[in-house]
């Protein structure tokens, strides 16, 4: 039977072939824990009594926040440590970076293979060819103690990007460009195949820009065939020749869509919706306080070059502030060595240690209440980076956008920059929800009867459910309180609500982060069950594991 990637590469490690919707046990080439998810998977391990089935394939990646600069961060590594010296696993530590780049540019995932962490933007390996997956906890702490984890094979929709954009679009102007095609949830459940003329031409960077965003569509993974140059890098960081994994010529697809980027312009996202995508054009002038250039999927090289060369020779403007972290310290080693770094440094900027930035709310990259950021992250869900509005834009426009202390593109920069004026002071930040002790329910009950939440949204991410600014608790029973302080009207849940209750809600609900809390919130408070429409790949995974009733 013809096969797609992810048929063949998921059968490659079930030791069968497999079709779409079969569930089968796969084993893992690399597996990964972060700083803030891996004191859990250790607590797993500890608590069941488990050790690890191979440490040369096991490690972990401290990149949510490299200094450690939060007490429970700093635990929480110091645990991971401990447990590692134990079990003789590497600790890629605070120096080192993302652990995905790293998991590529350290040779620990090649083509075809497979690797778990609990970073839920593990998709990126689909970048190489590769099949990544972020998952929780519970799974991660399996894949350690055995070396496998269940998985369902999804069916695979064939993207084909048609043209070519415009000489100032870049990778990140076609990501946006597509996850406005697909939306929020238009690449649920599936893995998607990038194909056509400019998917051919890409660098591994870009391949990485694009396949960081599946998340944010909603999807599995997007898998790049790869190309002779992405094999030549893997092979030599690998210290061996790698071959690829290619999908047959006839093999089945569930959908085939093409996407015109004919002539794309540079592209932004407005506040609060990766997927909300327009024009730079029709934000032009908007005026701007801080900037950020950096995350999984703008922190390579490449991206970060293509950003001084915006800022060569000019300052950024009177004000704003302009942040900056590589994705891995061979990064920044290496913008040191060419002069990158005294780029940035000359241009006003401040250059962070290799790490994740401001998404997990442990390094720089953060915003106030009522700053406007322009940043290459991935997602700018409301609350996500901070209380201010954030923006995604590519590093060219981000790098405009500080010169510029206004929204524009690289081609555009005013010759004056745009001065703040004075205004308001911004209002203050609102307390903290208040303690209140959920008793934990007991049992499994096949049949559940209790007061309904209807909760008529789409697209509940999981800051919204559980903020990550709570990600470093690990009491089950502390994590009740916290249960969607984050979603707009719904503030007050914990405090409303009763074990035995029910939660009805819509579609894609729990898209987003990895984070197992976004499930043990509702374990917490004893909620009998959550209906949805659909679900997030990697949240329906938690809540079976979990034994949530979904």
């Amino acid at each position: 039977m013809p096969k797609t990637i992810i048929e063949k590469i998921i059968g490659n490690h079930a030791g069968r072939t497999v079709s779409p919707g079969d569930m089968v046990d796969i084993t893992i080439d690399a597996r990964v824990a972060r700083d803030f998810g891996g004191a859990n998977v250790v607590k797993n391990l500890v608590d069941n009594g488990l050790g690890v089935a191979d440490p040369a394939k096991t490690c972990f990646t401290f990149d949510c926040n490299p200094g450690g600069s939060d007490q429970n961060y700093a635990s929480n590594q110091h645990k991971c440590r401990q447990f590692a010296r134990q079990h003789g696993i590497r600790v890629f530590d605070i120096d080192t970076g993302i652990g995905t780049h790293v998991a590529i540019d350290e040779g620990l995932c090649g083509p075809g293979d497979t690797l778990v962490s609990t970073d839920s933007h593990a998709n990126i390996l689909g970048a190489i060819g590769a099949f990544g997956q972020g998952m929780g906890d519970q799974d991660i702490a399996h894949a350690f103690a055995h070396g496998t984890t269940w998985f369902v094979v999804p069916p695979t929709i064939k993207v084909t990007l048609r043209g070519m954009p415009s000489k100032t679009a870049t990778p990140k102007d076609v990501t946006l460009a597509v996850n406005k095609h697909f939306g929020a949830n238009g690449l649920l459940g599936y893995a998607a195949e990038m194909y056509g003329p400019y998917v051919d031409q890409l660098d591994l960077a870009g391949r990485v820009t694009i396949a960081s965003m599946c998340t944010e569509m909603g999807g599995i993974i997007m898998l790049f065939p790869p190309n002779q140059a992405v094999l030549d890098y893997c092979g030599r960081k690998m210290g061996r020749a790698v071959q690829g994994v290619y999908a047959d010529p006839d093999a089945k697809y569930a959908q085939e869509v093409t996407i015109d980027i004919t002539g794309l312009t540079p592209m932004i996202a407005r506040p609060g919706h990766p997927e909300d995508v327009v024009p730079v054009s029709e934000l032009r002038g908007k005026k701007v306080d801080s900037v950020f250039i950096g995350s999984c999927t703008n922190g390579r090289y490449e991206d970060l070059v293509a950003a001084a060369r915006v800022l060569q020779g000019r300052r950024i403007a009177p004000g704003v502030v302009l942040k900056i972290v590589p994705a891995t310290d061979r990064i920044w080693q290496q913008m040191l060595a060419d002069g990158t770094l005294k780029t940035f440094k000359d241009a006003g900027a401040l250059v962070g240690n290799a790490g994740c930035g401001g998404c997990a709310a442990g390094q720089i990259g953060q915003n106030g209440p009522g700053e406007v950021t322009v940043s290459t992250g991935n997602r700018n869900f409301a609350g996500k980076q901070g209380k201010g509005e954030v923006y995604l834009a590519s590093p060219e426009t981000a790098a405009a956008c500080a010169i510029a202390g206004q929204i524009t593109t690289m081609d555009a920069i005013p010759a004056q920059p745009a001065i703040f004026k004075a205004s308001t002071p911004a209002a203050a930040a609102p307390k903290g929800a208040e303690h209140c002790s959920r008793a934990v329910a007991q049992g499994k009950p096949t049949k559940v009867k209790g007061r309904v939440w209807v909760i008529a949204k789409d697209n509940i991410d999981t800051d919204m459910i559980f903020h990550n600014r709570y990600l470093t608790i690990t009491d089950l029973k502390a994590m009740g309180q916290y249960t969607f302080d984050n979603l707009k009207g719904w503030e007050d849940f914990a405090k409303r609500a009763k074990p035995g209750d029910i939660v009805v809600t819509g579609k894609n609900f729990g898209c987003g982060s990895s984070r197992q809390q976004a499930v043990d919130c509702f374990l917490s408070l004893g909620i009998a069950a959550v209906v949805a429409e659909s679900f997030g790949a990697i949240y329906e995974r938690n809540a079976i594991n979990a034994g949530l009733a979904i």
